[in-house]
């Protein structure tokens, strides 16, 4: 408590200083008032508690908490100094270091985040303790750009090749061994397809997540969608399309059964939820006994971009992908749908043939 009260002392008399004619001292006599590193872990304390205010689940919290260790141990200097050239910086070592272009993301969106929560709620506190104003590091050249993966992305998985997938694995069912965890890697990649949710949302599903009863084929409620610029969890309903509802009804009835009675829709022998890594892994597993071209091997968020792809190559209208898909904003959606490179010709056939029938009467 006493160090609590001098601290604030200290700003205090800071405060009384800016009113009364200006900061007269330099930065060097900051140690008089308060630690410019203790004030930063000051900060982050706080930054950190409001995902705990709004209801973060705590793996948010400690994932979210990681990246933010990592964003500042690239930083030499506290985050209210640092400049345009420190960005740069550390994207460089980023990419030196091999890390992906969605991982390079990242580290700025985060240091945008703290940085804006730093300006917004103690810009007076630096300017009377430290003399000095918080400006923006990021700017339009650093802003993403500088970490935008330039390679052109691969289309996603056809709707032939993921037919052929999925029988291959159906028909694995009548000789595999483990035939429980192989009809469950069935249904989950038929509904990461189908139903387009994120791997992670999909392996957080419970079993009274599904709703057979809602709508004309049933739906599934995700309530643990993807949290966009730490804004918290957005729970959607996504309709069983395609069959999916036929098909988690056989999982559910004649599958789940052999798992421990437990509450995770997708469980492990031990009745847990699987993991996102595990989903990703028993997938490749799968792609190499099929034993097709490297080009042909897809991962489970191209099973999310293919449902968005081939939906629109079907008619579904972008807005309507946007809802299946969960997004807020849909150029987000746009850059999921990656349609065929015969898809214009297509479109123009399907509009010719319209036009010809309506001609014809």
């Amino acid at each position: 408590m006493t160090v609590v009260a001098g601290w604030w002392c200290g700003v205090g008399e800071r405060f009384l200083r800016l009113i009364e004619g200006g900061l007269a001292t330099s930065v060097s006599d900051v140690d008089q008032a308060l630690d410019e590193w203790a004030f930063q872990a000051r900060c982050t304390e706080a930054f950190v508690s409001t995902w705990v205010v709004r209801g973060f689940a705590d793996t948010t919290i400690s994932c979210y908490t990681s990246l933010l260790e990592r964003v500042l141990d690239h930083l030499d200097r506290p985050v209210w100094q640092i400049e345009p050239a420190d960005v740069d910086a550390m994207l460089r070592q980023l990419l030196l270091a091999g890390r992906a272009a969605g991982t390079r993301r990242q580290y700025p969106q985060m240091l945008r985040t703290f940085h804006g929560f730093v300006r917004d709620r103690y810009a007076t506190e630096i300017r009377a303790l430290y003399g000095m104003a918080v400006g923006d590091p990021l700017d339009r050249f650093n802003r993403l750009r500088h970490v935008w993966d330039d390679t052109p992305r691969r289309l996603p998985p056809t709707a032939e090749r993921l037919t052929a997938f999925f029988a291959f694995v159906r028909a694995r069912l009548a000789a595999v061994s483990d035939y429980p965890a192989a009809a469950r890697d069935y249904a989950l990649l038929r509904t990461l397809y189908h139903c387009a949710p994120r791997v992670s949302e999909a392996v957080r599903l419970g079993q009274c997540d599904v709703h057979p009863e809602l709508g004309p084929s049933g739906k599934l409620h995700v309530r643990f969608g993807k949290a966009a610029n730490a804004s918290g969890p957005r729970p959607r309903w996504a309709p069983m399309l395609d069959g999916l509802d036929r098909i988690l009804a056989w999982y559910q009835n004649d599958v789940r059964p052999f798992f421990p009675d437990t509450a995770p829709l997708f469980c492990d022998i031990h009745g847990q939820a699987l993991k996102p890594d595990t989903v990703r892994d028993r997938l490749s597993h799968l792609l190499d006994l099929e034993g097709r071209p490297q080009d042909d091997r897809f991962t489970p968020h191209d099973l999310r971009r293919a449902c968005a792809t081939h939906h629109y190559e079907q008619g579904m209208d972008l807005l309507t992908v946007q809802q299946l898909l969960g997004h807020r904003h849909i150029a987000a959606t746009m850059a999921y749908v990656r349609p065929c490179r015969t898809f214009v010709e297509d479109a123009w056939r399907r509009a010719t043939r319209t036009a010809i029938t309506g001609l014809a009467g």
